[in-house]
């Protein structure tokens, strides 16, 4: 475990070096002992792929007179992270999410396809038999980064990024899936839509998602996509 300097109002807590659940464990466990010790000063969390970021409120965080409050933070954390054990996880949740895949929903489920030497059929049929795992949430409030990918449907970025990518839109960027919560540029492989929205201002908690959750994808015509649409 290495703790750095983010700026002058955060520090890093690096865990890992890889994409994989092993490290998740790690960066979830880090978060819930730091929830758990209320570190004063502490005043966000943002877990990653392989790391945990620690936002901090410098004048808030207690320290001796000839410490910095990044050199007292860093020993607070060590102390709170001392003996970390990824065992003592809560069970993830399971979410649901419907999707209607191709067509003007999925307008590149055919070029996924053609690249996998698949039919549109087998993708969506892949696609929707896996289950996920959400290692972080990032790029834009609410976008969960899932892992599980068969590697067969793994398919690279557009060479040119959409200026709009609609709210909703599930896409494929290289061996990940994930969905835009927003309106947004993006560049992943767009191969269908959720009428769910993943992010709402007026929701407690706002995202839908959050890191260490498990997804499932479950196919949608797109009578029912409009029906989901207007909460019928």
């Amino acid at each position: 475990m290495d703790i750095e300097p983010l700026g002058d109002r955060a520090l890093l807590v690096q865990l890992g070096s890889s994409i994989d659940e092993a490290t998740h464990r790690l960066v979830r466990a880090a978060c819930a002992a730091l929830e758990r010790r209320r570190i004063p000063g502490v005043i966000e969390l943002v877990p990653a792929f392989t790391s945990v970021g620690v936002h901090y409120e410098p004048g808030l965080v207690r320290r001796a007179p000839t410490e910095s409050p990044h050199e007292a933070l860093r020993r607070e954390l060590e102390a709170a992270l001392r003996g970390l054990d990824p065992g003592e996880l809560p069970p993830p949740r399971t979410i649901d999410i419907p999707v209607c895949y191709g067509g003007e929903f999925g307008p590149d489920l055919d070029e996924v396809a053609a690249r996998a030497g698949l039919s549109p059929e087998e993708v969506v049929r892949r696609h929707a038999a896996g289950e996920y795992l959400v290692y972080m949430i990032g790029f834009a409030p609410g976008f969960p980064y899932l892992g599980g990918l068969d590697p067969r449907l793994a398919t690279p970025r557009l060479d040119a990024p959409r200026t709009a990518v609609p709210a909703g839109s599930v896409g494929i960027g290289g061996a990940q899936t994930g969905i835009y919560p927003l309106e947004s540029p993006g560049g992943w492989r767009l191969i269908g839509r959720t009428p769910l929205r993943l992010f709402d201002p007026a929701r407690e908690p706002a995202a839908l998602l959050r890191a260490g959750d498990r997804v499932r994808f479950h196919p949608v015509d797109p009578a029912r996509f409009r029906a989901l649409e207007r909460g019928a």
